[in-house]
Order: structure tokens, then sequence, then C-alpha cells
């Protein structure tokens, strides 16, 4: 079967699956909002579906699907504004902490928006509403339709701070008839190293650039540094932190914690995603230690957090602030075979780290902050947590912590390659109709409406 043939009918394909399931995929979403309640707000969205008149045409549309995308996009999006002051976004997002993190990126004339479910319909009538000149997708994020949709409208799509493990690599090419036409209509992808270049090419994407990771370029807020300082400062004994801790990560954590000779230090557990934050802390309490929820106080704990076992991160946005609370920390996500969480923040923050064996998401971050002596690696987490005891005593403490730092540093600057990349991509119409009609199409839609 030619090629081409082949690739229209699995883009059809999947864009009727998608319709078939877009029921249950509302309903999962209205499930996830009882304990978040954000997702509830403009379902509609979801479906290319939006009140209002439509924005001002040309602007650049960011997505950055959930909490570390938007982050790591916060130092482009400054870099973008310092460059072309006059530049107006859209932002997308995925998840709720996405959403909110997103908030916080916006300036007047600015636009956000919940990214639609990927169905030609849905993707159409977003680019028809927004009429973005550019689209900006953070990281892994190829959706078919999508890019199906933007091609016929003529709007070029980049992949900015992209990665690509070997495990999705190969997970891509058993879907290739359906994911390579996708990367091949990316119009440049913005790689984190060349490893992640290699198999960007080898997915189908002509043009790739290595620029850094953009996760370097992410200063954590000073007030959170100095607040998590002072929570140490007035704490009497040691504090370890699980960072970002995946499902499965947090029973077997505290079985091997509950299990240590006191008097043990003060864990800090951190779990990666918000709605399972009443889930770990019944954990904790049934595995016998006491607790103290950050939720329930203000700026400082109160006297009595002191003697607890164990204080349950159950907050958004306050890595930072637990990160300077900490004498060392485990990395969340690389215990289990979830590829390992953002290990730079806790660079930036100077928290040494021990990381399990699991960290394909960050392999080459995870090499060279061994190598620069910021981190260590275990084989599993009974080893990780008598690797961090050891830190917590060691007396060159504070020289991992100045490793960390300088190590993060290192590594800054990518937001100026990305930017200097993007900015000849974009072209705004010079002056847009009010309501200008989408480009014709240059070839036949594979999908149906």
């Amino acid at each position: 079967m030619p090629g081409r043939t082949w690739q229209c009918l699995a883009l059809a394909l999947y864009a009727t699956v998608l319709r078939l399931l877009t029921p249950l995929y509302l309903l999962r979403l209205g499930w996830r909002s009882l304990k978040e309640p954000l997702y509830r707000h403009a379902m509609g969205q979801r479906l290319g579906l939006y009140r209002g008149p439509r924005p001002a045409p040309g602007r650049l549309w960011l997505h950055a699907v959930s909490l570390g995308e938007t982050r790591a996009s916060q130092p482009l999006v400054e870099q973008l504004r310092r460059l072309r002051p006059e530049l107006r976004f859209v932002f997308t997002h995925g998840t709720g902490t996405g959403l909110a993190a997103g908030e916080l990126l916006l300036q007047p004339g600015d636009c956000q928006a919940w990214m639609p479910f990927d169905t030609p319909g849905a993707t159409r009538r977003f680019l028809r509403h927004f009429q973005p000149a550019m689209g900006v997708l953070m990281e892994t994020e190829i959706w078919p339709s999508m890019q199906h949709q933007a091609g016929l409208a003529g709007i070029p799509m980049v992949l900015a701070n992209g990665r690509l493990n070997p495990r999705s690599a190969a997970r891509g090419r058993r879907f290739a008839a359906l994911l390579h036409p996708a990367a091949a209509k990316l119009a440049l992808a913005l790689a984190q190293t060349e490893a992640d270049a290699q198999r960007l090419r080898a997915a189908g994407v002509a043009q790739v650039q290595v620029c850094g990771n953009l996760k370097f370029d992410v200063t954590p807020p000073a007030p959170l540094l100095a607040g998590g300082r002072q929570w140490r400062q007035a704490l009497p004994r040691p504090v370890l932190l699980a960072a970002s801790t995946r499902e499965g990560e947090e029973a077997l954590l505290l079985g091997l914690w509950r299990a240590q000779p006191g008097p043990r230090p003060l864990l800090l557990l951190v779990p990666r995603h918000p709605q399972r934050f009443d889930e770990v802390a019944a954990l904790v309490q049934a595995h016998g230690l006491s607790l103290a929820r950050r939720s329930g106080w203000g700026e400082q704990p109160p006297a009595s957090a002191a003697a607890c076992d164990v204080w349950l991160g159950d907050s958004v946005g306050e890595m930072p602030l637990f990160y300077a609370c900490a004498d060392a920390a485990l990395l969340g996500g690389s215990y289990a075979p979830f590829g390992g969480q953002n290990l730079i923040e806790a660079a930036a923050c100077g928290c040494p780290l021990v990381m399990g064996p699991h960290t394909f998401n960050f392999a080459q971050a995870a090499t060279d902050a061994i190598a620069a002596g910021a981190a260590r690696r275990a084989p599993d987490l009974a080893a990780g947590i008598r690797a961090a005891l050891e830190l917590l005593n060691d007396p060159a403490r504070d020289a991992w912590a100045q490793r960390a730092l300088a190590f993060a540093a290192a590594h800054q600057g990518a937001a100026q390659r990305v930017a200097a990349q993007l900015l000849p991509l974009f072209s705004p119409p010079v002056s847009p109709p009010v309501s200008p009609p989408m480009p014709a199409p240059q070839e036949r839609p594979c999908a149906p409406d």
C-alpha cells in the first residue's frame, strides 16, 4: 500500500477512535474535578468551543501541558518579551497545575485556554478562534491532528526544549504511520541534547538544533529559598527530602523509613501529583508515623510539627521552599521506572541529590550532575536512603551544595538560544483584518471532520 495512503488511513482511524473516546474523556475530567475543581473550568474548550469574541490574530501560541513544562517555559517567555516587547501569547495546558502556573505568565493582551482534544474538529476550531502566527510545543508534545490542521493552515509548529527518550522513541516506531507525518510537519525541533536530537531526526523531524535545557534557566524564587532556610534553621535535626515521588515509591520509602533506627531525621515527603496528597497522608499514618501537613500551616510550621516523623509537602509550586529546607534529597520517579523528575531544580536550589536507577527523562543532566559532584546514584531505594543519610552527616555537605549550584549555573543559556531560533519563524500579519479566514488547505485532509 502506498505510504501516503497508509498515513491517511492511520490519521483517519486515529481521529475516529478519539471521537468515540470523547465521552469517556469528558467523564474522566469530571471525575478528576472532584479532587481538583480546576478541571471543571471551561470544559467546552477541550472540544474547541469558546465564548466571547475572537482575540486579535497573529499571536505566538505556546503549549505547556503541565507544571514542569510551564515552569520551564518561563525563561523562554521572558526572553521573547525582552526581544519583542509587542509580542502577545496564547498559552495552552492539559493539566490543572499547568493552567495555574500558566496564569503567572499572563500579561495584558495574552490569552490562556485548555489544549483541545486532538480531534480534527476541535483542533480546527481552536486554530480558527485564536489564529496564531506560530505554535510552540514544549518538550514531548506531538499531536497528529493538531499538527495536520496547522499544516493545512500554514502555521509553523516548533518543538522547544525537545526530548525523546529511547523508550518513547521505540513506542513511536510502532506507530510510525501516524507519528512520523506529525513529526515531519514540525518546522523545527530544538532539542535538549544531541542524543535527543538524533532520536528526533530518526522520528521524522527534518530540522533539529541542539539548544540545551530550559530548566537550567529557571531561577528559584528568592522568597521561597529564604523561607526554606528559615525553616531549616529552626529545626534541631537534619531534614531528608523525598522530592516529587510517584506511585509505589511512597509505600516502599515509608516501610524502609519506619525500620530505620532512631533518632531519625525529619522526612519531608512531597508527592508529584496533587490528587495523591490525601492518599499519601493516609499511607504515612498507616505506617504508624506522625504527620504534619504543609497545607495546615501558614508561613511558619507550628511548634508541634518539629516533633513529627514526616512532613507532607501537600502544596503546589513550593519545591524551592522544600529543597532549601532539606540537607539532602531523594529524587522521586527514579526509584520506580518513571524516568525521574526534575533533578535540575534541586541543583539550582543547592540541594545534594541521590537518584535511583531510572533517570531516562533527564539522562544527560543526570550524567552531568554526577560528574560534577552535585549528585549520587543508588541502585535501589534502600541504598538511596543509606547514601542520603551519609550525605546528611558528611562534613563536606556544604561542598556538595556549592557544586550543585555551580553545575546548575554552568548549563544556563538555553532560553537565549531557543528564542534566537524561534523569532525568525514568527511572522504575524502586519495589518490583519478583524476576522480573517483560515488559509486555504494545500492538501486534502486525511481525517474526516
